[in-house]
């Protein structure tokens, strides 16, 4: 167990699908909800919000496989795949129907999960990733996604490449102990065979994109109208599609966990508060036009 201080977040390790898992968890509650890191971060990346959240519901937090200090399985990396171990991480803490937090590289494996596991999960709140279709990516990003060959990405520190993403972080005074976990989580090279994951984007998000309609379970979609790497075109896509969704915009650029993370835990207390629960179709025709909390 990693414990710091000042922080009410403690990792350990488990096995799941014979991999080492990194997770964190917090107090017992009635009800659950299983947090997926993002990229090129970590759980640790839920630290401002953590304590809000775990007022009233029980939280697991998991660095995914080939993420953060998670071990990979080159099998997993696609969200196709990965929505598939989400299920399997559920089992495995015995979280019965939880919510799902999955900014980032975990909104379209949420996605996955949501249609092809329909009663498994109670509902997700999604959102800072890659979705629509044709790719809405940054320049950045968009290289990482297009370019045929990953050997100059092989060549330089991964470490600046971690460092050059954290750069977006424009508000939140992020602690030296999580920079220093986001930077180590990706050395050698975890940072640059990470990017398979997202390479995966042009192959599989138009099979998202058809199974959109067919999601049931309740959706909410936070994203940061100054994002540059996953513009928010992401989440009115989805918005358009899904058949219970809730958009909210706000006043924050890609890390919205942390650069908006009152907002954002306002937004998903709210949400698990009842919100999810209010997006039948006729609530859903009401307010088809996103909440853009950016004036």
């Amino acid at each position: 167990m990693a414990n710091w201080l000042n922080t009410p977040i403690q990792t350990q390790f488990r096995v799941i699908d014979g991999l080492s898992i990194r997770f964190a968890e917090s107090g017992h509650r009635d009800d659950h909800a299983l947090l997926l890191s993002p990229w090129p971060e970590s759980l640790l990346a839920f630290e401002p919000v953590w304590s809000r959240l775990a007022e009233r519901t029980h939280l697991v937090a998991i660095d995914l496989p080939g993420f953060g200090r998670s071990q990979r399985r080159d099998a997993l990396l696609s969200p196709l795949a990965m929505g598939e171990f989400i299920i399997r991480a559920a089992d495995a803490f015995g979280l019965g129907r939880p919510h799902v937090i999955g900014p980032d590289i975990g909104t379209a494996a949420a996605l996955f999960a949501a249609a092809a596991h329909p009663d498994r999960l109670r509902s997700l709140v999604v959102g800072s990733g890659g979705s629509a279709v044709p790719l809405q990516l940054g320049s950045q990003l968009k290289d990482w996604v297009e370019t045929p060959d990953l050997k100059e990405f092989r060549r330089a520190d991964p470490r600046q490449i971690v460092a050059g993403a954290l750069a977006d972080i424009q508000r939140h005074a992020l602690p030296d102990f999580i920079r220093e976990d986001y930077l180590s989580s990706y050395e050698g090279d975890r940072m640059v065979e990470s990017m398979r994951y997202v390479r995966t984007y042009p192959a599989e998000l138009p099979v998202l994109r058809d199974l959109l309609p067919q999601i049931q379970i309740p959706v909410q979609i936070i994203a940061g109208r100054q994002d540059l790497a996953v513009p928010p075109v992401n989440a009115e896509f989805l918005h358009q599609r899904l058949p219970h969704s809730q958009l909210d915009i706000i006043d924050a650029g890609h890390f919205t966990w942390e650069d908006a993370a009152d907002e954002y835990a306002v937004l998903v207390t709210t949400w698990w508060g009842g919100g999810y629960a209010a997006t039948s179709e006729p609530e859903r025709e009401k307010r088809r036009g996103s909440n853009d909390r950016t004036a």
